[in-house]
């Protein structure tokens, strides 16, 4: 997988191709910590959508991995977008969690460590693109690090291309990624912040 890249939703292969959240009512189904947009349902990844997320992913010429997906649907760190009528996953995003113990040394006075959720790839099928539902899934990761008191901010690095799409979603972006030293490195590529406060 590759960091952050919006491929297929809002977004497709860099380029903008679409706005926010728009197309109809977002509503919170609360029996399934879903969001509805439109008969598209944003949900929790099961084990039994491994299959559906990776060849979301790999429609999207994402770099992919079975096992790491499978992991992080384990952890919970998988949403999906299904279709209502059918059942079909239309769109995914995976993410991963990561300590920052750097960061905790400045930030947090008493030592405790905390944690990114880092938007790791999300994609949506070319027949749903346009219709918000790329940014409703990164949404709903934000608002799935608010319910987490350990998770102080969501990350995602992607092309410069994409920094509109993430500023609309209240990132904020800096040049320069943390996979520098990678010889597939892209020095275009942006790393975008959104701080997240739990609810007291």
């Amino acid at each position: 997988m590759t960091g952050g890249d919006v491929t297929g939703g809002d977004v497709t292969g860099g380029d903008m191709t679409g706005g926010d959240v728009t197309g109809g009512d977002v509503t919170d189904r609360e029996a399934t910590g879903g969001t509805v947009i439109d008969g598209i349902t944003i949900e929790p990844a099961t084990p039994d959508d491994r299959l559906d997320v990776l060849r979301v992913l790999d429609a999207a010429m994402l770099e992919t991995d079975a096992e790491a997906v499978a992991e992080r649907i384990g952890a919970g760190d998988v949403l999906v977008a299904r279709f209502d009528r059918t059942g079909v996953v239309v769109g995914a995003l995976v993410a991963v969690r990561h300590g920052s113990e750097s960061r905790s040394t400045r930030d947090e006075p008493d030592g405790d460590p905390s944690i990114d959720l880092h938007v790791d790839a999300v994609a949506v099928r070319r027949a749903r693109r346009g219709r918000g539902i790329g940014s409703t899934l990164v949404e709903r990761a934000v608002e799935r690090a608010e319910d987490n008191p350990e998770t102080d901010r969501v990350t995602a690095e992607f092309d410069a291309s994409l920094a509109g799409f993430y500023t609309g979603l209240g990132f904020e972006t800096e040049h320069g990624s943390s996979d520098a030293h990678r010889p597939d490195h892209n020095a275009d590529r942006l790393r975008g912040t959104r701080s997240v406060t739990a609810p007291s």
